[in-house]
This record gives structure tokens, C-alpha cells and sequence, in this order.
């Protein structure tokens, strides 16, 4: 239809007789002419199209009001006795005809033009369907029913011409005639013909005797059934010789017509039924070996859609059941078998284990045995006996019979499988060996124990503290070690996903105590960002300190202390201990640490390899080791692509490859188009992903109460004048500019001023001796917090996003008197460590006030000497700066934490907290995509976004 322009005029020419008439359709480009046969199929699809002009419209509904009514048997024969045509309307039949034309006349067509074209469609269309022979002895090349014609004299499989078929089939029609004509047809007649059903659906029995089901043989019995009781039923063969009225069939005088013509529709379903069409009376035929593996794999599902059934007798099972089953591959090299309590030296899926995908039949439920199967297998005929019943087998059962193995997989994907009860897998090459996300799996033995296991694992029994741990777990803590020691035993990777401050660090430290005593060798690798190495150290050294601990970092590191030969340098009386390097050091000397087989690897704060593509994460998964686990206080920041790279290092193969996850998985969840896709993907991801927050129950009463305030400023004249002028030079740039310039423009924009609204002097870049005080909000408010908190023995966490606000922040304490250190990205790791010792234990050098750089000082250090966090300036994720607060607001701390943020009123800083807190659609885009998202915003957007509200801003 996509070469007619449907979308132009359309325009009926009848002819005489009405088969030769002829649809135009017309646009500016092209004209189309399409005799009625053709014309009909593009009519009827065309009624469903929003821009088809009104005169094909008009057309296209008269064609399907003549369709119905030749469905209804309301045609005859035309004077000329050549043609059929629309036998007389009824009352309701011309109200529609009136109606149709009413609401489709269009441009010069009035109502009355519409009702001609109308009836003049319904004669053709009563012409082209019913049409197999014409009427007189003179015969031309037969049609048949539906306008698709068909050569004369093929053979059909019985032998008979398709001739001699539109012979008998113009005999009936001449029968038809001469009722028609019948001049002793009484008006009783016409009554009961009125009242008896007249619309016929077909079915299709299956019959077959013993000798038949040996020769692998079945016959099909044609059925009608009465549309309007399909109680009333009986084989067709009545319909065609009972004729006269009032046969005891039950079915009109027209039924054997309305037979004929959904014989034809089921045979263009089923081409098999052509010979039922060939038989003078299609009664029954006989389906050889070919026939019934049609009807098998094509026909019934081909005649299900058009409504005709295919009944199969009791004595003839179809209940033979194929289902994907999921257990240890007998060929791996070592399955899982029954889970033991002992220790273990090697991991019960280790990677050498390997799981299959296995087709198992069944016979009504019951599981067959091999032998039964590789008969199954073996049989060459569609039909087999099976414990002493016959059975269908379809071809797409056979083949899974015969190739049972789908394919092999990793312990990952097979705990995927298990946990969500699906998987998608095709074997190349094998048709019918594929399991689609719909398909069911079931799971073995051998994987149901492990999936039991890790079900349970954050439920069950906590251990005890192992031995060597210098420290009291809580009850949460212990739950976590236990789940890590279930899964790291199995040989599965873990994320531990915490909140900040809830002992994430003891909990690994724990972990490793507990393997060494169940044997493991192996040290333990430690990936974590530089500043950290401090905290890991004393950490260890302080609960373990019977375990080596050694740094792989900075200029001193050696080699050699890694290699496999000089592992007794990483023991310390036989015990496995800790190395701790960076991501830097680990992507630049990938080399030697990939050297070393670690029983564990830890990737602290493991949001740093979120991009799957970046060296750093190629680095870290190279790394060889027995399990890993990762350590993050937000495993999603951003998108769901981000847990996949966590948990694709920490278990691989679990989620898929990356286009896979995005397309099954974080799509569907993400745009909410399918509900049901998060809490299945939360089932998948729970046995491997423990997440605890301070406010469960359980863990909120170890922490005291923490009161977050946002400060409201103005700015001042000058800010106002920067503000103003930057926005109004940036805009108009920006409206000019290309898009790729365009984003850095904004970017540039946004960053200005959140300078500005800072203070002005690190907009301007000032150097040197310049005045501080009173040129900002946000200073004068900085002097009122800590005049206030210092007399009171608080101590204050100052977190920037900018290097350079922080140094005009220590100029500024260094103004006022008030002493304090700076941690930034720039801090050598030992100064670092130094720092954050001085500021915990409050020796007599140590200040009380801390300035920190967001992204240096953000995450993994424990100061909780501090009782106040502020927050001198805003990140575009609320999800960074709770980082940041938990710094303070972690287990450990004794007082309660106020939290304070400084927002500029009618500002950028302003609209994008009440964006974030109101959580509207550009709320959504910020928080998934940070400032890079506002980059997106039109100009009209933005412009709204970082304009100065004086009413609220200025003074």
C-alpha cells in the first residue's frame, strides 16, 4: 500500500458488469489506478489512517459495510445474470448506507453523491468476493472467494483439478439461482429461513484408529458450529447435501455458502484444506507424515488466528512439555555438589565450575528419562508412543530432543538465571535452542542449595567476631561480615554499599580475619583513593594488629615485594596481610600487582571506576584474586550504568555486557514504562548488594541527632553588578554561539557565577593585598558560626568545591585569628594523614576548624571530632554533599551535627536547591546528570535559571 498516495483524492468508476470497475487514487505526484480486486486490500487498510483524504475514507467504509453483508449472505444475482450484486436492503441496512454517506461526504460531494458511490461500492465489492464462476454455460478461468485468483486446472493432492472444483462450485451458485428465481417460494419459507442461523464458523476434528496412529497417519473432519450458539454444531458435509429448507442440520439454506467461504479464508491460513476446497463435498482427508507436521508447527497456531480450532481426541496426547532446566554441567570439571561446612581451600563456584542450560521434556508433568528422550529423539514420525499412550510430537520438541544442551555458562549467569527465574539465551545455529526472557527456567538441585545460601546469607545467624579483631562489631556489622564471608566462601564478589560512617572498613578488616581462619591464603589488596591509605593503615594496625600491613605507593614502593616468589614478605608469622595501593599507582603499575594471585581485592569507595571504559577500571579489573568486594556509600550517582560497572567488576557476568543491561534492564526501569522491571532487578541484584542507611532501625539509635539548616543571603552591590553583567555577556554569546561552543559557554557560565555568589574577589581572580571582609554574605555569616561554636568547644568542617575559595577562606580565618588547616588534591598523602590526625585528636597544634576541597576531602575520612559542617557553596548532587556531611555524621560521633548551607537568594544557587527539593523535571535531569545536564536547556530555560530575582537577591 506504501506506493498509493492515499492521501489524495480517491475516485470510484463503475463499470457493467460492476467487476471491471476501476479505484483511482490521485495526489499532486501521481495517479493510481487499481481494478476492484486490488483496490479492496489497500481500501481496508487505509481505514485506519489519520491523514487518508475523506474520499477515501468514504470508500473505504463502503467497503466495509459490503464485506459485512456478504459475510451475512445478503447478495444474489444480478438481472444480467453475469454479475452478483447487493441483494435488497433492509431498514437497518439502508440507515447505515444513509449514515456512511452522511459522515463521509466531503468537498463538492453532498450526502446524496456519497449514498450513490456508496451503494455502487457495495454492488462492487458483492460481485468481487463471492465470485468462482460465472453464471451461464459460457465459463471463463474460475476466482476465488476473497478476490486472490487461482489458475485454472492446478492440481490439488487428491488428484482433482482446481477446475473441477469451481465447476461444482458454479452448479451450487446456479442452485442458488433458481431458489432465487423460484416462483412457489412461500412466505412460510422465508420465515423459518429468517429465523434459523445463518453465519457458520469452521473447526477442524482430528480422528485416527490404531492402524493409522502405526502408520503415522491422522484424518481431519471438517465442523460447522453456529456463530450465535456454538453449542450447535455438526460435521459440514450436512451443510452440503441437506439443502432443502428446513433440514434437520438446523443451519439455513445459506449456510453451505458461508462454509464455502470460510473454508477458503482457512485454506489461505492453511494451504493444506485446498484439498477440502477440491472435493465436491468436503467432507474428511488424510494427513500423510509432511501434512501433520505442517498442522504441528504452522497450521494450528495459522488457523487459532482466524477462529478455527483444531479438536484433537482424548486417546491422542499433546502433553508433551519441554522446559529449560539449569543445574552443574556434568562435564565441568568440578560442580558445586552438596554445600559443605568445612573450610575450604577453593571456592564452590570457582572458574573452573560451569553451569548448562539443558532442554527436559515431560509427559503430562511428569519428567521422561534419558531413554525415553533419545527415543524421543530417534523417532522419525510426528506421532510416538509414550508409556503406552500415543503423543504429537511437533518438530520444534524434536529438535530439542535431539540437541538438549542449549549452552553452557559461567556461575554468574547461572545465578542470574536462578535468582529471576528467566534468561535469554540463543545458540547460534540450532533453531529451537533458544530460551527467551519469557521462557521459564528451571533450577537443579545443585543451584537451588546455592541460591538458598545466598537468599539467606544476610539473614541468617550472624558470626561471631573472629579472632585477632581488636574491636567490638555491632549487630550490623556482623551481619554484614557474615554475608561477605557467604559470599566470598562461594567465589562471588560482593558490594557492600553502606552510608558513610557505618564501619564499612572494620567490616572488611574482619572479613579478611575470618578467611585466614578458614585457611585462605593470599594477601588482601586494598584499592583506595590516596587519602585514605592513612586511614586503612591505622585502621588495620589498630584491630588487627597481629595482620602486616604495607603500602604499594609513592617512589618507594618495590616490586619485588609483590611477586609470587617473595610472597613471604606479605606474611607475618605465615598470615596473609593487607598491601594498600591508589587507582593512580594501580593504573600506572598495573603490571605488578597483576603479578600477584590476591585471595581478595577491595575497591574502596568504588564509585571511582563508575566509567566502565576508563583505564583506571580496566586497571582494577585485571587484577586477579578469589573474590572481590566493593566499598561505596552511593552505589548509584548518577544512572543505573553506574551500579552495573560495580557490580560487573565485583561479580562478572551477572547483569550482561553493558548494551545488554541498558536494553533488559536500566531502560525499562529508568524511563518507567515498566513497573514490574525495578522490583525484578531488585531481586536479581539483593543477595549481592547489602545497603544500610542511619536511619534503618537498628543503626539510627547508635547515632545522635543531626540538624540540617539552609542559610538564606543576599548579595551585595557588587555582587550584583558582577552577577548582573556576566549573565547578560555570557547570554548573549551563548545565543550565538554553535553547540558544541555553546556547552562549554554555559558551563563557563554557571561556574562564574557560583564564583560570584561566592565572593567576588575569586571571580576576579584577585592577588596580592585586597579587602575581604564585608564583600560577601557568606563570610560575615562564616564569622557569626564560628564566634559562636569555638567559645563552645565545637569543632567545623568548611567544604568548597573550589581550590581557590579555600584559599580566600584561609586568608580570611588567618585575618580574624582563628586557626585552621586546608586539605586539598594538592596535600601530599602524608601531610594528609597528618592533618586529619591533628584535627581528631585536638593536640595542642591541631586546629579546630578544617577547610576542605569537595572532591579531596569528601569521602572515606573519619572527623568526627567535628560537631558542625557547613557547606560554603552548593554541588549539584545532594548525594555528594551528604558525602561530604558523613565525614562528621558517621559511627563514632558522640554529639549531635548541624549542617549548614549557604544559598544566595534569587540566584542560580537558590533555583537550583528549590529544583532539587521540589524534585520537578529539571530536578530529575540535575540529578542525573549534574551540571552537564543544564547544558541541554534552551535559552529561554536557562536564561530563566541564572537570572537575578531582584524582589529576593538585592539589596
Amino acid at each position: 500500500m506504501s506506493f498509493v498516495p492515499v492521501t489524495g483524492v480517491a475516485t470510484l468508476r463503475p463499470a457493467d458488469p460492476p467487476r471491471d470497475s476501476v479505484v483511482e487514487f490521485s495526489d499532486e505526484r501521481r495517479t493510481v489506478a487499481l481494478p476492484l480486486r486490488a483496490a479492496l486490500p489497500v481500501l481496508t487498510k487505509a481505514r485506519s489512517r489519520d491523514d487518508a483524504h475523506p474520499s477515501v475514507g468514504l470508500l473505504s467504509g463502503a467497503v466495509m459495510l459490503g464485506m459485512r453483508l456478504v459475510a451475512a449472505g445478503k447478495f444474489e444475482p444480478a438481472d444480467d445474470q453475469e454479475s452478483w450484486r447487493i441483494a435488497p436492503l433492509d431498514s437497518a441496512d439502508a440507515e447505515t448506507v444513509t449514515l456512511l454517506a452522511g459522515s463521509r461526504a466531503h468537498g463538492d460531494v453532498d450526502a446524496a453523491e456519497a449514498e450513490v458511490v456508496v451503494r455502487q461500492m457495495l454492488d462492487a465489492v458483492a460481485d468481487a468476493m463471492p465470485r468462482s464462476a460465472p453464471l451461464t454455460s459460457r465459463r471463463p478461468a474460475p476466482t476465488s472467494v476473497g478476490g486472490a485468483a487461482r489458475p485454472s486446472g492446478r492440481q490439488g493432492r487428491s488428484g482433482r483439478s482446481e477446475e473441477q472444483g469451481s465447476d461444482r462450485f458454479a452448479e451450487r451458485l446456479q442452485a442458488r439461482i433458481a431458489r432465487h428465481r423460484a416462483a412457489d417460494a412461500t412466505a412460510e419459507d422465508v420465515a423459518a429461513e429468517a429465523e434459523r442461523p445463518q453465519l457458520v464458523r469452521l473447526s477442524l476434528r482430528v480422528e485416527a484408529d490404531e492402524e493409522e496412529l502405526v502408520a503415522g497417519a491422522l484424518r481431519v473432519v471438517l465442523q460447522a458450529h453456529d456463530e450465535r450458539n456454538p453449542l450447535h454444531v455438526c460435521d459440514a458435509v450436512r451443510l452440503f447435501t441437506e439443502r432443502a429448507p428446513g433440514a434437520s442440520h438446523g443451519f439455513g439454506s445459506r449456510a453451505s455458502t458461508h462454509a464455502s467461504i470460510a473454508l477458503r479464508t482457512a485454506a489461505d491460513a492453511w494451504p493444506v484444506l485446498d484439498r477440502l476446497l477440491a472435493l465436491r463435498v468436503p467432507d474428511e482427508i488424510t494427513l500423510d507424515t509432511d501434512e501433520l507436521v505442517s498442522l504441528l508447527d504452522d497450521g494450528v497456531a495459522a488457523l487459532d488466528a482466524i477462529g478455527v480450532d483444531v479438536l484433537w481426541p482424548r486417546s491422542l496426547g499433546r502433553d508433551l512439555t519441554s522446559t529449560a532446566v539449569l543445574d552443574a554441567d556434568p562435564a565441568s570439571k568440578r560442580a558445586p555438589g552438596a554445600l559443605r561446612e568445612e573450610p575450604l581451600q577453593e571456592p564452590l563456584l570457582g572458574t573452573d565450575t560451569l553451569f548448562s542450560f539443558r532442554w527436559q521434556m515431560a509427559l503430562h508433568g511428569e519428567d521422561l528419562t534419558a531413554t525415553e528422550m533419545d527415543d524421543l529423539a530417534r523417532v522419525a514420525s510426528p506421532i510416538l508412543k509414550l508409556r503406552g499412550s500415543w503423543t504429537v510430537v511437533d518438530s520444534a520438541t524434536a529438535r530439542k530432543a535431539k540437541k538438549r544442551l542449549i549452552r553452557t555458562v559461567k556461575p554468574a549467569q547461572a545465578i542470574a538465571a536462578a535468582l529471576t527465574g528467566a534468561v535469554e539465551l540463543t545458540a547460534p545455529g540450532a533453531p529451537g535452542s533458544s530460551v527467551s526472557a519469557e521462557q521459564s527456567v528451571v533450577v537443579g538441585a545443585s543451584l537451588l542449595k546455592v541460591r538458598e545460601r545466598l537468599l539467606n546469607a544476610a539473614t541468617r545467624d550472624p558470626l561471631e567476631a573472629p579472632e585477632g579483631l581488636h574491636a567490638h562489631l555491632r549487630d550490623y556489622q556482623r551481619h554484614g561480615l557474615t554475608w561477605l564471608a557467604d559470599l566470598t566462601d562461594l567465589g562471588l564478589g560482593a558490594c557492600l554499599a553502606d552510608d558513610m560512617g557505618l564501619g564499612k572498613t572494620i567490616t572488611v578488616i574482619a572479613l579478611h580475619l575470618q578467611r585466614r581462619a578458614e585457611g585462605r591464603t593470599g594477601a588482601t589488596l586494598v584499592v583506595c583513593p590516596a587519602s585514605l591509605l592513612g586511614n586503612w593503615e591505622a585502621e588495620i594496625r589498630r584491630f588487627a594488629p597481629g595482620v602486616d600491613v604495607r603500602r604499594f605507593h609513592g617512589g618507594q614502593r618495590d616490586v619485588a615485594d609483590l611477586l609470587p616468589d617473595a610472597a613471604s614478605t606479605l606474611l607475618s608469622d605465615g598470615d596473609p596481610g593487607f598491601v594498600l595501593t591508589t587507582y593512580g599507582t594501580m593504573r600506572v603499575d598495573k603490571g605488578s600487582l597483576t603479578a600477584v594471585a590476591w585471595d581478595l581485592v577491595v575497591a574502596d569507595e568504588a564509585q571511582h571506576v563508575k566509567n566502565p571504559a576508563s583505564s583506571t577500571a580496566r586497571a582494577l579489573r585485571a587484577l586477579p584474586s578469589t573474590a572481590r568486594v566493593a566499598l561505596t556509600g552511593t552505589p548509584v550517582e548518577n544512572n543505573l550504568t553506574e551500579l552495573w560497572a560495580i557490580l560487573d567488576w565485583a561479580i562478572p557476568g551477572l547483569l550482561g555486557s553493558r548494551n545488554a543491561f541498558r536494553k533488559v534492564w536500566a531502560g525499562p526501569i529508568e524511563s518507567g514504562l515498566e513497573p514490574t522491571k525495578a522490583r525484578q532487578f531488585a531481586d536479581l541484584i539483593e543477595p549481592f548488594l547489602l545497603r544500610r542507611r542511619k536511619s534503618d532501625p537498628g543503626i539510627a539509635p547508635e547515632l545522635p541527632a543531626k540538624t540540617e539548616t539552609d542559610h538564606p543571603l543576599g548579595l551585595t552591590r557588587e555582587q550584583v553588578v558582577l552577577y548582573e553583567a556576566f549573565v547578560r555577556d555570557s547570554m548573549e554569546r551563548i545565543e550565538h554561539a554553535d553547540p558544541d561552543a555553546r556547552r562549554g559557554l554555559v558551563l563557563a557560565l554557571l561556574t562564574g557565577l557560583k564564583q560570584i555568589c561566592n565572593h567576588p574577589a575569586q571571580f576576579l581572580k584577585q592577588s596580592g593585598t585586597f579587602r575581604l571582609g564585608g564583600r560577601s554574605e557568606k563570610l560575615d555569616l562564616l564569622d557569626e558560626l564560628l564566634a559562636t561554636l569555638l567559645p563552645e568547644g565545637g569543632a567545623a568542617l568548611l567544604f568548597t568545591q573550589y581550590v581557590a575559595m579555600g584559599r580566600l577562606l584561609e586568608a580570611h580565618l588567618s585575618a580574624i585569628g582563628i586557626a585552621h588547616e586546608f586539605l586539598h588534591g594538592g596535600t601530599p598523602v602524608r601531610e594528609r594523614e597528618a592533618m586529619v590526625r591533628r584535627f581528631q585528636e585536638a593536640d595542642v597544634s591541631g586546629a579546630a576548624v578544617l577547610i576542605l576541597s569537595l572532591k579531596a576531602g569528601g569521602t572515606g575520612l573519619n572527623l568526627t571530632r567535628a560537631d558542625h559542617v557547613i557547606h560554603v557553596d552548593r554541588w549539584w548532587n545532594p548525594a555528594v554533599e551528604e558525602q561530604a556531611t558523613d565525614r562528621a555524621y558517621r559511627i563514632g560521633q558522640t554529639r549531635p551535627v548541624q549542617v549548614h548551607r549557604m544559598i544566595m537568594r534569587g540566584t542560580v544557587e537558590e533555583k537550583i536547591a528549590e529544583l532539587l527539593d521540589r524534585k520537578r523535571a529539571l530536578a530529575d535531569s540535575v540529578l542525573g546528570g549534574g551540571e552537564a545536564a543544564l547544558t541541554e536547556l534552551g535559552n529561554d530555560e536557562l536564561r530563566d535559571l541564572v537570572t537575578l530575582r531582584h524582589d529576593r537577591g538585592a539589596p
